[in-house]
């Protein structure tokens, strides 16, 4: 393994990290070398998950939407791990309502998971960040950053949100050594995407007519990603959203 990408030494906590995109971030940082602390709400999916990753990965037993969960979870990876690398905010939620029947209800449990608490682990992440002297932060954010949809409002205003909140961290935190970078999935095989498609028989074939790659994407297309930006291959990389959707979002 050539050394830009090598994680050896590192460790790195990946919200939602037990299924999906984020267990294709972990299963990417857990190939390069990272020690990989993963969280998610269902102990049983957790243990499959850490499974899956072998070597010395973890799991810890989270509710991101609580303020006092998050500065847990930060507190126990440096507890079992003794440092902090890595924060890959990954975990997040949609409840597809138009705009003008969407509840409190639902819009403030889509912000509170796919928003706030990635400012809140970033907080408290921060200290150790700082101290590793080569910080990382990953947010997930989603194609719906940049374009709109009629069942999305909480959806997109909280992906849109992670992409201001990622380029603030980064003009606040690189003079700490810290970079702060987002994702933005495309249309990804995964358990959210299952109800959408169910939702709209249509929205199989209208994805792969409009994706230049031809396919869905999977969550282990995110191995590479992953790497990339936790690696000192993009030291110098910092408050970007890059797509990761097959060319999706290049289509006019």
């Amino acid at each position: 393994m050539t050394a830009l990408f090598d994680l050896s030494g590192r460790v790195a906590l990946v919200t939602g990290g037990n299924g999906g995109i984020g267990l294709g971030l972990a299963q990417g940082l857990a190939e390069c070398g990272a020690r990989v602390v993963i969280t998610g709400r269902n102990a049983e999916k957790n243990a499959a998950a850490v499974a899956a990753l072998g070597g010395d990965a973890l799991a810890l037993v989270v509710d991101v939407t609580d303020r006092a969960g998050c500065d847990r979870a930060v507190a126990e990876v440096l507890r079992l791990a003794g440092r902090l690398d890595i924060l890959v905010n990954n975990a997040g939620t949609n409840i597809r309502q138009p705009p003008e029947a969407i509840t409190d209800e639902a819009w403030d449990t889509v912000l509170n998971t796919n928003l706030t608490s990635m400012m809140r682990l970033c907080r408290a992440a921060y200290p150790a960040l700082k101290a590793s002297g080569h910080g990382r932060v990953i947010n997930n954010g989603s194609m719906m950053s940049i374009f709109g949809g009629p069942q999305h409002v909480s959806y997109g205003a909280s992906k849109g949100g992670v992409v201001q909140l990622t380029k603030s961290l980064a003009v606040a935190w690189s003079g700490d050594g810290i970079t702060c970078n987002a994702i933005l999935p495309g249309w990804i095989e995964t358990e959210l995407t299952v109800g959408a498609q169910r939702d709209n028989p249509a929205l199989h074939d209208s994805v792969i007519a409009r994706t230049p790659a031809g396919v869905w994407g999977k969550p282990a297309d995110f191995r590479g990603i992953a790497a990339f930006l936790a690696s000192d291959a993009a030291a110098f990389v910092t408050g970007t959203a890059i797509p990761v959707d097959g060319g999706y979002s290049a289509r006019g």
